[in-house]
């Protein structure tokens, strides 16, 4: 039942999502997708690093499940957990725990070679048979730093490829924009 109702919601959503780095989806598939996104920041690779691994500074309130970035969290080595608190709600009794989402795990972290890998599906393909994994990699240049983003989602899902792929494509795009305007001024690299 939520399925049914979110999915269209963050479907429409997904596909809305600003472009501001260069983006493509590079392979497509019944089977999956890959995509693959770049931008510059105007800051060293170990600012990049830094502003990386605080997601709340960065990813967008409109694509978490609490509608509020301050909730997230990336504790930055393998098992680690690209996470989100979810706050109890307001009457809640006073037991009742507060919630919690995975959106990612961590599976490989390397500040001094600026590579960070997880794995997971984003958004509506949490609630599917893939196996998702993003792989941000960071690389110095003459002004600043190079973020590139690729994710590889594989695995059965209800969805067709041609529809999630580019609303996958939009969000992630949103999230490199917002991650390279944090860390420094942003353009699309080249």
């Amino acid at each position: 039942m939520i399925r049914t109702i979110l999915a269209p919601a963050l479907l429409a959503a997904l596909a809305l999502a600003p472009l501001t780095a260069r983006a493509e989806v590079a392979q497509q598939s019944d089977a999956g997708f890959v995509i693959k996104h770049s931008a510059e920041a105007a800051a060293d690779p170990q600012t990049v690093w830094k502003t990386l691994i605080a997601p709340a500074k960065w990813w967008s309130s409109d694509h978490t499940w609490s509608k509020n970035a301050d909730n997230l969290y990336l504790d930055a080595q393998a098992t680690g957990c690209f996470c989100e608190k979810l706050p109890k709600p307001e009457g809640a009794p006073a037991d009742q725990r507060m919630g919690s989402v995975e959106h990612m795990h961590i599976i490989f972290a390397d500040p001094q070679r600026g590579v960070l890998r997880m794995v997971g599906g984003l958004g509506p393909l949490q609630g599917e048979a893939v196996h998702g994994t993003l792989t941000v990699q960071l690389t110095k240049t003459e002004t600043g730093t190079k973020i590139d983003f690729e994710y590889v989602v594989g695995g059965y899902m209800r969805f067709k490829t041609e529809e999630i792929a580019p609303a996958v494509e939009g969000m992630l795009g949103q999230q490199l924009a917002g991650l390279a305007k944090a860390a420094g001024a942003s353009a699309p690299a080249g």
